[in-house]
């Protein structure tokens, strides 16, 4: 059963003063409530102002945008904007405030009682991993840039928006912490549930969080799928190029088993080889190269069997361009 719409491009189209081409041309495209949708794109794309399109820090020039079934220009700018979480790379977080301070700012905004401000920060200061007792008097100054952009995710959560924007938020941090930060967001929106929009130009990050993907070129979407079919099946040969750019094979570690199944078509029994819905497609293939290709039993993470994995479906999808990796040759791939 799928969920409602949260938003709508309905031929939504962006041009800036002064320009040739729309930044953003006639996009059309639904996305479902509690989905974490990635927008994929190189720079000039378009996917940073679709994203302001939305809030309306950039105003459509056509078309329309609707919000939960209403269009955002009949929307008050400011009770929109209280709707919609914003976390950005540059974090944003007022230097002369604490820690406290800077989450509980749209809640004070907002009226709350200081009893209910506190409680929220505490609750959401656990949320991000970062223990209310040790950091909620501290300032942005006192923290790495990993704690200060789990601190602007928790501002941005504070009044229990209905979507999430995200602009590339983990761009400019080292890479570790940055798979950290993925690792948490993507807890975070198990949990919770939230409809996370969320902009990167990094491939391995769209696919890694992205139930579905937005790519976007020259204003236009090229392809909005999962993962696995923008890798598998690329809708034409600007996606073929962005996602096989680097090695297909090093991909599949940021796809999960979920994102592959298809419905089981043999008996279930006790000694299939059982992989959870959340493990990389890469372990999934080494498990099937040295397990002689049997048949792999998917399972979600209440160990409800959700579907299968075979050989023959991996092995097909990889096309001639890989079969010495992963028929012809299969010692050459490294565990």
């Amino acid at each position: 059963m799928l969920n409602k719409p949260a938003i709508e491009f309905v031929k939504a189209s962006k041009k800036f003063n002064g320009t040739k081409d729309y930044a953003v041309s006639e996009v059309s495209v639904s996305i479902e409530e509690g989905s974490f949708i990635t927008v994929l794109g190189t720079s000039g794309s378009g996917k940073t102002t679709l994203l302001k399109m939305i809030n309306r820090i950039y105003e459509a020039s056509s078309g329309k945008i609707l919000f939960f079934g209403e269009s955002v220009e009949k929307l008050p700018v400011e009770k929109l904007r209280l709707r919609i979480g914003y976390v950005i790379q540059q974090i944003g977080l007022f230097p002369h405030m604490t820690v406290e301070q800077n989450i509980g700012t749209v809640p004070k905004i907002l009226h709350w009682n200081k009893q209910k401000i506190s409680e929220r920060v505490d609750n959401l200061l656990n949320l991000v991993n970062l223990p209310p007792d040790t950091f909620r008097k501290r300032y942005p100054r006192q923290l790495s840039g990993g704690q200060q952009q789990r601190v602007g995710l928790a501002r941005a959560m504070a009044a229990n928006p209905e979507i999430m924007l995200m602009d590339e938020p983990f761009g400019a941090i080292d890479a570790i912490t940055r798979q950290n930060l993925q690792d948490e967001l993507l807890r975070i929106q198990r949990k919770l549930n939230k409809t996370i929009i969320f902009v990167t130009h990094d491939v391995n990050e769209a696919f890694k969080l992205g139930d579905k993907v937005i790519v976007m070129n020259r204003g236009k979407i090229e392809q909005f799928d999962t993962p696995y079919n923008i890798l598998f099946n690329p809708a034409n040969k600007f996606v073929s190029r962005l996602v096989t750019s680097d090695d297909t094979l090093q991909r599949l570690k940021f796809l999960r088993a979920n994102q592959a199944i298809i419905p089981i078509e043999i008996p279930i029994n006790d000694e299939m080889i059982r992989v959870g819905g959340e493990e990389s497609l890469y372990n999934v293939l080494t498990t099937h190269i040295f397990n002689d290709g049997k048949i792999i039993i998917v399972e979600d993470d209440k160990n409800n069997v959700i579907g299968q994995i075979d050989w023959k479906q991996l092995q097909l999808k990889f096309g001639e361009e890989n079969k010495e990796k992963t028929g012809e040759n299969r010692d050459k791939i490294s565990v």
